[in-house]
């Protein structure tokens, strides 16, 4: 099976490294659960959305951002199982090599640029399963869904989508365990 994984707030805690960021450059306070939908720059109302999209084009910024608890460890032992594994990132060209450089294969070495894929449009993406921490990349495409819960993504409602919602990489490696044997199955009796 092919599996698809988003980079930012699923592998890596893009949304907490940026909040500390901005806490610490501009004096905020603000919590990491406060960011209740997509626009992080409304929960900064003091600071213009040139100061809070800013760290994003800071070479330094992308030092300071992490792995998930668990995700290069689930990672490599789905790569181990026999799992294709694609990332697949919206990210912008301007800070691409640097963020893959000082987050993605830092902390994930057994990824290079061909496990990589750069696209706005997800749904174009063919796999098996796609795991994401938006909601809008997981609706219409042709792949198992996998939201990784974060705080803003809490108002959608991912039964209602037949999306399975994930606290942690433990989680997802369940459910993905769950689905390929469901995906085998169904492959058995000759209905896929």
């Amino acid at each position: 099976m092919t599996i698809l994984v988003d980079m930012d707030d699923v592998l890596e805690n893009l949304s907490d490294a940026w909040i500390d960021f901005l806490n610490e450059e501009y004096g905020t306070e603000v919590d990491k659960n406060a960011p209740k939908d997509w626009e992080i720059d409304k929960s900064f109302p003091e600071l213009t959305k040139a100061q809070v999209y800013a760290p994003l084009y800071d070479p330094d910024f992308w030092k300071t951002v992490r792995p998930i608890d668990g995700a290069p460890e689930m990672l490599e032992r789905l790569i181990h199982e026999g799992y294709e594994i694609y990332v697949v990132t919206a990210s912008n060209y301007v800070t691409l090599q640097t963020k893959m450089d000082d987050v993605l294969f830092r902390y994930f070495p057994y990824l290079d640029w061909n496990n990589v894929i750069v696209t706005s449009n997800k749904q174009m993406i063919r796999g098996d399963i796609l795991i994401d921490d938006a909601p809008h990349n997981l609706l219409e495409g042709d792949y198992q869904k996998i939201l990784m819960d974060a705080p803003h993504n809490r108002s959608f409602n991912a039964e209602l989508f037949g999306v399975h919602r994930a606290n942690s990489w433990r989680e997802i490696y369940r459910i993905v365990h769950a689905l390929s044997n469901r995906h085998a199955a169904v492959g058995v009796r000759g209905k896929r």
